[in-house]
């Protein structure tokens, strides 16, 4: 099981929010968001942020790292790392179950992350067997796109995905987080899109739109 940083906003939590970093952070990265998208007992929400493993990066000379998996390259022939994105999706599933066997149903549990953790929320989620409440992809893009109709399942073919890009961001193109957009609405998921003139990062504007979004999917 992944160690993990839990925030809870009141006693006795009725949903959680889990939301992995990007790469070479910890969750440590976005624990100061929590009072700016919920007020203490505004909610009772439990945000739960895991740390990814430590493994060797191939985009930084090997060096070794948090990382949610492997990254070769980020240009437009990037190979993705297979491997990385099913141990993940294990490693999600545990942390997902976690919450279920606290008492949250799935239905109560938003997934979501920044950067390499908004990928692999794109990724575990059509793939969860349980309905979820929400998906949070933030600056990131829409791995194995090409795989999605064939190993997606039925249960979060009607979850809401929030998506948000800067418009300049020079890590991962606004372009690419459009193209995964695209991708996922014309593969039939409901996707709310929002873009802001940012680099690879997260604004005020922007923490303010996820606060509606996890207040219109967990009431």
């Amino acid at each position: 099981m992944l160690e993990t940083i839990d925030i809870q906003t009141a006693p006795a939590p009725t949903a959680s929010i889990i939301w992995l970093h990007g790469l070479g952070a910890d969750g440590h990265d976005f624990e100061s968001v929590v009072p700016h998208i919920v007020a203490a007992r505004e909610r009772a929400w439990r945000f739960v942020f895991p740390h990814a493993p430590v493994r060797p990066v191939t985009l930084n000379g090997g060096m070794r790292m948090r990382a949610w998996y492997d990254i070769a390259s980020l240009d437009g022939n990037r190979i993705e790392d297979r491997a990385g994105f099913i141990d993940a999706q294990a490693r999600i599933g545990e942390l997902i179950e976690r919450e279920v066997g606290r008492g949250i149903a799935a239905s109560r549990i938003v997934l979501g992350g920044f950067s390499q953790g908004g990928a692999v929320s794109l990724y575990v989620a059509p793939r969860h067997p349980e309905r979820l409440a929400g998906v949070l992809a933030l600056s990131c893009y829409l791995p194995f796109a090409d795989r999605l109709s064939a190993e997606r399942v039925g249960a979060n073919d009607a979850t809401p995905i929030f998506m948000a890009h800067g418009t300049a961001d020079n890590v991962l193109p606004h372009a690419l987080g459009l193209r995964s957009r695209d991708h996922l609405r014309s593969a039939g998921y409901r996707v709310e899109w929002h873009d802001y003139p940012m680099p690879h990062a997260v604004c005020a504007e922007e923490i303010a739109a996820i606060r509606q979004f996890l207040f219109t999917v967990l009431p």
